[in-house]
């Protein structure tokens, strides 16, 4: 098959449909960390009250994404797509008027959580490998993951604005409002499992047999157990490096111009990502991520912290930031085939997720505690020396499984 008839293939509205739902469903949450501050001021919590909300947000995130995942795999993707609009709108709603600890935490922690899960990546990306020619999967995965860096590019300083003009009250009902779109963006995402391009032996695969497939194979647990680390470090930046800059004394503008050099970097990274990932060996490309990672963090506590040194932290960082999620999903489809990709990607992810948690919990708690982001910052930076370890044995092969081919 030529580049050209390959091309030709892609399912173009299904894809640019399933990048908009990315970019609207990562932006609102990548903004979290502009509303801590002001949200605290008004209701008189604590840090650690806000981070806990947002590390439930993260697991419930993490939590969500498997099991929507099978959902979406037996009934269809539009649906859980639509849930996703559903929840995430009375969420953000909920969370403007929570007076409440409790409230906060249903609202901006179960509910935007949940919303995350049922429009997140793993629900997207599997939608796109059941349509997509395996040579491109991986391209398409960094168009997604590409689609979601954008959100975070154009939400960031979108919500510091609207936070300056409206108050960070009034922000949270209009970002409510706009998640109304994603069960729209949604109708052209039809389809499951069994409308896939795979065989006929993997689509009579049970669920418990993809299950005690995925926990019995070496790689798949060495690939859980490193996406924790991802995680762990970019939640606890999203959530907490507005007020660390804050802290310093460096001005806030700062932080919304670092979330968007992020997000913009990212665009770059994922895209680059999804490239390098289809020519080199993907299990050594995301070991060198998570050590460039460490050396960036390190590099960047270690030299005095100015506006120019957040430009170049935020720029390295945005390269790197979600660079690991396309070779992750397609080792993921390399190994298992599509027909469970959903809910076995989205097992990998909620390890992504418990990482998220504690990044943010912790951040939040060891502040209160110490006074200081200092631990969680250098115990980012030894858990992506651990990744980088357990990412390099991985095996970039096809489970054995005699009677099934290779997906195509």
């Amino acid at each position: 098959m030529t580049a050209a008839s390959s091309a030709q293939r892609l399912p173009w509205l299904l894809i640019a449909c399933g990048c908009a739902i990315a970019l609207m469903t990562f932006g609102p949450r990548s903004a979290m960390g502009f509303f801590q501050l002001p949200l605290l001021e008004t209701r008189g919590w604590d840090r650690t009250t806000f981070a806990l909300a947002m590390a439930i947000q993260n697991l419930m995130w993490g939590l969500g994404q498997p099991l929507f995942g099978v959902v979406a795999d037996r009934i269809g993707t539009w649906r859980v797509l639509a849930f996703s609009g559903i929840s995430y709108t009375a969420g953000l709603y909920l969370m403007s008027v929570a007076e409440t600890e409790l409230m906060l935490h249903l609202s901006g922690g179960v509910l935007v959580g949940l919303g995350v899960a049922s429009g997140s990546f793993g629900i997207i990306m599997a939608a796109f490998a059941r349509n997509v020619p395996a040579d491109k999967r991986t391209f398409v995965f960094g168009l997604g993951t590409a689609a979601g860096s954008t959100g975070m590019a154009a939400f960031s300083p979108v919500s510091v604005a609207m936070i300056g003009a409206l108050g960070w009250q009034d922000t949270l009902v209009w970002l409510s409002a706009l998640m109304l779109i994603i069960p729209i963006l949604a109708i052209p995402m039809v389809g499951n499992s069994t409308t896939s391009r795979v065989t006929a032996a993997e689509v009579e695969q049970t669920v418990g047999e993809a299950l005690r497939e995925a926990m019995g194979h070496g790689s798949y647990l060495l690939l859980v157990a490193g996406f924790f680390v991802c995680g762990f470090q970019v939640a606890f930046i999203t959530a907490h490096f507005p007020a660390y800059l804050s802290d310093i004394g460096i001005a806030a503008r700062w932080a919304g111009i670092a979330l968007l050099l992020i997000g913009v970097f990212n665009i770059i990274g994922s895209l680059a990502s999804g490239v390098l990932a289809d020519r080199y060996s993907k299990p050594i490309f995301l070991a060198w991520i998570y050590i460039a990672r460490s050396i960036v963090i390190t590099t960047f506590l270690l030299t005095p912290i100015t506006p120019a040194s957040v430009v170049v932290f935020s720029i390295i960082m945005g390269l790197l930031w979600l660079s690991t999620v396309p070779p992750t999903n397609a080792l993921v489809a390399v190994m298992f085939g599509t027909r469970y990709l959903g809910m076995l990607g989205g097992i990998v992810f909620f390890s992504h997720q418990v990482g998220s948690f504690l990044g943010v919990w912790l951040g939040g708690f060891l502040f209160d505690r110490y006074g200081s982001y200092d631990p969680v910052w250098w115990f980012g930076v030894a858990l992506g020396l651990f990744a980088a370890i357990v990412h390099w044995p991985i095996r970039e092969a096809q489970v054995a499984r005699p009677a099934v081919q290779p997906a195509q």
